[in-house]
C-alpha cells in the first residue's frame, strides 16, 4: 500500500474485499443489462466491462500499486480510462463511479483525491446526460451526492484511524512506561535490600568478628602469665560468636534482633554496656532520661545498631576507659548520646571507607538515621574525647516506614 494510505488490518482487508465484490457486481450487471436489454454494441459494453475488470484486477496484484503513489496513480488512470469507454458505450457505467470514488480518495493525496472525485463525478453526470439526450438536475444529484457520501465517509474512516493510531502509540508508550517504572522499582528494591544488608552486616558480624579477634588478642597476650585470664577471653570470644550467629539469622529472616525480643529498648542498651564491660578494658554506663514513650520497631532497631557501632568504634579506636551511654525521650521526639573519654579524633579529617580497613560506621549510623528523618551530630577533637548524639522524631516518614519491615 503507498506511504499516505493506512496499514492493512481486519477491518480494512474486509472493507477492500466488499470494495472488489461492487466493482465486479456493477461491472457484471453492466454486461448482463447488454445481454439481456439487447442493446446495440452488446459486444462492445462486455468487452468493456471485461477490460476495466482486468485492469481493477491487476491494481491489487501489482506490487508497486501498494508503494508508490505514483504506480497508484497511474493504474487508477488506466482504471478510469477503461471506466470511460464503458461509460461511453452504456449508461449502466455510471454506477461504477460511486466505488472509484473511494479507490481515489483512498490511494491519492488529499487535494488530489478530491479533484480526482470532482472530475470522476462530472465525467459521470456527463456520459449519463449524453445517454438520456437531455440534462436534469435528478441526473447530477446521484453521482454528486455518491461523491459527497464517499468524501465524508473516507475522511471520516482517516480520522479515526489517526486517533487509533494515536492511541495506539499512547498505550505503547504508557505500556513501556510502566515496564521501565517496574524496573525501576525493582532495582530500588533491590539496592535498598542490599543496603539493609550491609548496614545490618557492619553492625552485627563486622562487629562481632571484631570484638572476637580482640577477645582473641587478649588471651593470646594473657596465655603465657594467666591462664585463667586467657581462658575467660576465650569464653567471651565464644559467646559473642554465638551472639552474632543468632543476629545473622535473624537480620538474614528480617526479624527483631535477639536482643529486642521481649525486652524495651532501655533494657537492652544497658544489657549492652554490660556486655561491653564484661569483654572489654571499658566502663560503659547507661542512662535513660525522660518518660519512656512506645517506639516502632524500626526506632528501636536504629537506636540500637547506633549504639552497637558507637560502642564497637569506641573499643578499637577510641582508647577509652568510659563510656556514657543516655537514651532521653523529648516528647516527640527521641534521643540517643554517646560520649566517652577517648583520644578524640578530628570529624574534618576522617579516612575514605575501604572494604580492608573499614570506616563505614559513621555513614552506617547516619543512613539510619536519615532514613526515619532524623539526624546524626558528632563532636569530637584529638585529646578530648568524642560525643555522638542521634536524635528521631517518633513519627518517621511513612516512606521510610518499610525499614522496620524490610
Amino acid at each position: 500500500m503507498n506511504p499516505a494510505a493506512p496499514a492493512l488490518t481486519p477491518t480494512t482487508r474486509a472493507l477492500a474485499w466488499c470494495l472488489h465484490l461492487l466493482v465486479i457486481g456493477l461491472l457484471s450487471l453492466a454486461a448482463v443489462r447488454a445481454v439481456t436489454g439487447e442493446r446495440p454494441h452488446a459486444g462492445w459494453i462486455i468487452a468493456a466491462s471485461v477490460l476495466c475488470g482486468l485492469a481493477y484486477a491487476a491494481g491489487p496484484v501489482l506490487p508497486g500499486v501498494r508503494r508508490s503513489r505514483r504506480a497508484a496513480a497511474l493504474w487508477l488512470a488506466v482504471v478510469g480510462a477503461c471506466w470511460t469507454v464503458l461509460l461511453a458505450l452504456s449508461a449502466d457505467g455510471v454506477w461504477v463511479a460511486f466505488p472509484l470514488y473511494f479507490l481515489q480518495l483512498h490511494l491519492l493525496p488529499r487535494r488530489a483525491g478530491v479533484a480526482a472525485v470532482v472530475a470522476t463525478a462530472v465525467v459521470a453526470i456527463a456520459g449519463f446526460a449524453v445517454h438520456q439526450d437531455s440534462f436534469s438536475a435528478a441526473m447530477a444529484i446521484g453521482p454528486a451526492l455518491g461523491a459527497a457520501v464517499a468524501v465524508a465517509v473516507v475522511w471520516g474512516y482517516q480520522a479515526l484511524y489517526r486517533e487509533s493510531e494515536h492511541r495506539r502509540r499512547l498505550i505503547e508508550e504508557l505500556t513501556a512506561t510502566r515496564a521501565d517504572l517496574a524496573a525501576a522499582q525493582h532495582t530500588a528494591g533491590v539496592l535498598a535490600e542490599r543496603d539493609r544488608l550491609a548496614r545490618e552486616i557492619h553492625d552485627t558480624l563486622a562487629q562481632g568478628l571484631s570484638s572476637i579477634q580482640l577477645l582473641l588478642r587478649a588471651a593470646e597476650r594473657a596465655l603465657p602469665q594467666a591462664p585463667q585470664n586467657a581462658a575467660r577471653y576465650v569464653d567471651q570470644a565464644r559467646l559473642a560468636a554465638a551472639d552474632n550467629l543468632a543476629e545473622a539469622r535473624r537480620f538474614v529472616a528480617a526479624l527483631t534482633p535477639p536482643t529486642l525480643e521481649g525486652t524495651t529498648l532501655a533494657d537492652a542498651l544497658e544489657r549492652l554496656c554490660t556486655t561491653t564491660s564484661a569483654r572489654h578494658r571499658i566502663t560503659a554506663r547507661f542512662h535513660l532520661t525522660g518518660d519512656p514513650a512506645p517506639l516502632t520497631t524500626a526506632h528501636e532497631v536504629a537506636l540500637l545498631r547506633i549504639a552497637q557501632s558507637a560502642l564497637a568504634n569506641t573499643v578499637r579506636h577510641a582508647g577509652a576507659t568510659t563510656a556514657e551511654v543516655t537514651l532521653t525521650y523529648l516528647g516527640d521526639h527521641v534521643a540517643l548520646d554517646i560520649v566517652d573519654d577517648g583520644h578524640g579524633f578530628d570529624p574534618t579529617l576522617l579516612p575514605a571507607s575501604d572494604p580492608e580497613t573499614g570506616g563505614f560506621g559513621l555513614a552506617v549510623m547516619r543512613a539510619r538515621t536519615q532514613a526515619l528523618g532524623g539526624t546524626l551530630t558528632i563532636d569530637s577533637a584529638p585529646g578530648r574525647g568524642t560525643a555522638l548524639a542521634a536524635r528521631l522524631p517518633l513519627t518517621p516518614p511513612s516512606a521510610t516506614e518499610p525499614e522496620a519491615h524490610p
